[in-house]
């Protein structure tokens, strides 16, 4: 059952309703235009990959990680290899180990809600509804139905818009052509800029960009997001401690 709903703000009870659920799901309409079109590039590559609409939507469904999807599919084998398999799970690996710590940061939010609850955001969990979450719960939310709505509404739409792109071919096939690739970037700036606190959060996400900028000059691959983020989260559990 859902607990009944509560006003923002009104006492340190956590709760998860239906109403938490709208208003995060709400919250992703801003990242829709450039989600659509990078869900319809992963399933026009998956079609050019040779992927069957079952086994594309196993994926869609089931995998559920945007750019880890797409780096798997652009390295794709007709035939696969050892090398190239443990290839693909070390990269798909390192894109995703940010999660690990995005994981972390739910705990204060999360750690006595239900098992379940728990399984469902961590599923449905990605960049975007995390940082609205930590926004929500920054400014005093309390009803986690908001991270919960937020992520399920991302993995239909994901789902769908993808299927839609596997049968569409190679119409769009490349969003930036249009631009379309700076809508996340943007969406994440504006909604990233209010959690900024001050001196406190000045030296940990400065330091987290400029290792993550050096990274990404001198070494290939995904190794500037998993270095960014430890080279931050370092400084400010150091600075926190301090």
């Amino acid at each position: 059952m859902l607990d009944q709903p509560e006003r923002h703000n009104t006492g340190p009870r956590i709760v998860c309703t239906r109403a938490g659920m709208v208003l995060g799901a709400r919250s992703m309409l801003p990242i829709v235009p450039s989600m659509a079109f990078f869900a319809i590039a992963v399933g026009t590559l998956a079609a050019q990959r040779g992927l069957s609409f079952g086994e594309f939507a196993l994926m869609q469904g089931f995998v559920f990680a945007g750019v880890s999807q797409l780096v798997a599919l652009g390295g794709w084998q007709d035939t696969w290899t050892l090398a190239a398999l443990l290839g693909i799970l070390a990269v798909s690996f390192t894109i995703n180990s940010r999660m690990i710590l995005m994981g972390a940061s739910l705990r204060p939010w999360m750690k006595d809600q239900p098992f379940w609850r728990n399984a469902l955001s961590l599923f449905a969990l990605t960049d975007a509804n995390w940082l609205t979450a930590i926004r929500y719960h920054e400014e005093g939310g309390t009803d986690v139905g908001h991270l919960i709505g937020s992520g399920l509404f991302l993995w239909v739409f994901w789902l769908a818009i993808g299927l839609v792109g596997y049968g569409a071919g190679s119409l769009i096939a490349n969003p930036r052509a249009f631009g379309l690739d700076l809508f996340m970037p943007v969406f994440f700036v504006v909604m990233v800029a209010p959690l900024w606190k001050g001196r406190r959060h000045t030296l940990a996400w400065g330091i987290a960009g400029v290792v993550a900028t050096i990274l990404h000059a001198v070494l290939p691959g995904y190794f500037y997001i998993v270095g960014g983020a430890l080279a931050g989260m370092t400084i400010g559990a150091f600075y926190d401690g301090k």
